[in-house]
């Protein structure tokens, strides 16, 4: 995205006690503040790349300039003096990076399916992988459904030499976390976050190609397209898009109309140029549409229909731009799901968007009984789920003197952030860069988490209401209708002629699919009437039974992925 022809790879830096060769996905925001800080230091550029800034980053500083960069990023980088080949990953997971190691051997990747290309490494589920699959609502750092395959963790590098294979962790979620509360009023933690936003955004808006925002109208996404907005010169406008449905477009009450109405009101008032992506029913229940999804993911594991909608959102906003910034994690990091407030989700026993409460539209409930019965008991999955519950919170050592409260919100804060916003990274990157667009997203930087994770839980909802503080931060830039709007999840399709088309395409799967399908869904499932009756009444994913068998059958014909029990 910054010097295209500069910028190519793999790119290498020769040097006398050995050159260093760098492979590299993503962007380094703060590249130029690098760039002037090693010119001063006597290094000298041929590009104007944020990779060539990388290579000699580590040039001169070596496994310290992690602490040193700022942005979303994978790369393998060999160390021809060491005979070391590092894997790092940038502070939140945002960029995915795969390896398979095997003895001397290892090979990575920043997709499944380009490890499944050499010989040694096959699509192989193990009891394991197939408790990970039943539960899509969650991410295990550093686990994956493939037997033998693995993934850096987020902040962390992996090491491999002569000596095996080493991990080394940059940056500690688990330390920040456990730090003392500031003493801070909603005031100053709105002035603090809306700094970091604006500079944040004026890093993530720099690109040789064409950039917009992805508004919905709610506040995260009107606050980055406020503040990109904010720092245009002259006449310049920044472009946004929202999503919509042909079914809904005439529509007032469904929630992609409302969504519409206040990404209008939000564009109006900002001063963007903006559209409406208005997606064909009929395009997101076609078999090829749910392919490339399932393909895009290697993995079976999609929330209902989003996954089809921001498929198709992608492949429009890509037709006029490279580069979106987007307000994904917000939620996580403001406490603005109704999980962080809900007393039975809050106080139960596990993770809180899988808790038995209306909390999460009780899709973990809902996605549970869609699978066999004598499969989540051979699988132990409560106990499963119990024991990387007790384990997270296992690595936090936080002040015995909190409340209960903020002891609780502080404990549920850093579940969101390590497993539930790592399926949603996950998929906005994949389903995104599917299509060729690379979403950007601000409230990521390491620098606004470390702020907003240590903020008390009364700061948080200092006005009543989730997500005080980015209301505070962004209060003159939004009409007062988007900074007062209530949080509304992403949109689920509103045509009912959607669920009935689920159900005919169930129906009409193979008696080879079928056999495989059985050995993990309930019969009642596989029946497309079946499926759309257990979708009638919920509106949070309306078809995410339903959307589940598809995604297997999918999954099954693409991967043929050998299940070893």
């Amino acid at each position: 995205m910054i010097d295209l022809e500069g910028g190519a790879q793999p790119m290498e830096l020769s040097r006398e006690r050995g050159s260093i060769t760098l492979t590299y996905n993503g962007e380094i925001y703060n590249y130029r503040e690098l760039r002037q800080e090693l010119l001063a230091r006597g290094h000298t550029f041929k590009t104007q790349s944020d990779t060539e800034v990388l290579l000699a980053a580590w040039s001169e500083w070596g496994y310290e300039s992690l602490g040193r960069l700022n942005g979303m990023f994978s790369f393998a980088l060999w160390d021809a003096s060491r005979e070391e080949l590092w894997l790092l990953r940038d502070h939140l997971g945002i960029k995915p990076l795969y390896y398979h190691w095997r003895g001397s051997s290892l090979l990575f990747a920043s997709e499944v399916k380009a490890l499944f290309a050499h010989p040694s490494v096959h699509a192989v589920i193990d009891a394991e992988g197939v408790a990970q699959l039943l539960l899509p609502l969650i991410k295990f750092p550093g686990a994956n459904p493939y037997k033998d395959v693995f993934e850096v963790l987020p902040g962390s590098a992996t090491v491999f030499s002569r000596n095996g294979l080493r991990s080394i962790r940059y940056w500690n979620l688990e330390e920040i976390i456990s730090r003392a509360p500031p003493r801070i009023e909603i005031t100053q933690a709105g002035a603090s976050l809306r700094g970091l936003l604006i500079d944040t955004i004026e890093r993530q808006t720099i690109a040789d190609v064409p950039l917009c925002t992805l508004l919905s109208g709610g506040l995260d996404s009107s606050a980055i397209t406020a503040g990109a907005q904010k720092i245009q010169t002259g006449n310049s406008k920044v472009r946004s898009f929202s999503v919509d449905f042909n079914d809904a477009a005439d529509s007032q009450t469904s929630r992609s109309a409302l969504d519409r109405k206040f990404a209008h009101e939000a564009a109006a008032f900002i001063g963007s140029e903006h559209r409406n992506i208005v997606l064909d029913t009929s395009l997101l229940a076609a078999p090829e549409t749910r392919d490339a999804c399932v393909a895009a993911r290697d993995l079976p594991n999609g929330i209902g229909d989003l996954d089809l909608s921001l498929l198709l959102l992608c492949r429009k906003v890509r037709e006029h731009a490279t580069v979106a910034l987007s307000g994904e994690s917000a939620d996580e990091l403001l406490a603005g799901y109704l999980w962080f407030q809900e007393p039975t989700a809050v106080w139960a026993d596990t993770f809180p968007w899988l808790a038995d409460s209306p909390a999460h539209g009780y899709l973990h409930q809902r996605i549970l009984n869609a699978f066999q019965p004598a499969l989540l008991a051979e699988l132990q999955l409560e106990e499963y789920l119990q024991d990387h519950y007790s384990a997270a919170l296992s690595k936090l050592d936080l002040d015995p003197g909190l409340s209960a409260a903020d002891r609780r919100h502080r404990e549920i804060m850093y579940l969101a952030v390590t497993h539930f916003l790592p399926t949603l990274l996950d998929r906005n990157d994949r389903l995104s860069m599917a299509t060729g667009l690379e979403v950007r997203v601000p409230f990521c930087d390491h620098r606004i988490v470390e702020h907003l994770v240590t903020l008390p839980a009364a700061v948080h909802t200092a006005d009543g209401r989730e997500k005080s503080v980015l209301r505070q931060a962004a209060k003159d830039m939004l009409p007062v209708g988007v900074l007062e709007r209530k949080k509304s999840p992403y949109p689920s399709v509103p045509d009912p002629t959607y669920s009935s088309q689920i159900a005919s395409q169930i129906d009409a799967l193979t008696s080879d699919q079928r056999a495989r399908l059985r050995d993990f869904f309930s019969p009642s499932i596989l029946d497309g009437r079946g499926a759309a009756g257990m979708t009638a009444s919920h509106g949070l994913i309306s078809n995410i039974e339903g959307e589940l068998v598809l995604n297997f059958a999918s999954w099954f014909t693409q991967y043929n992925a050998q299940i070893a029990t």
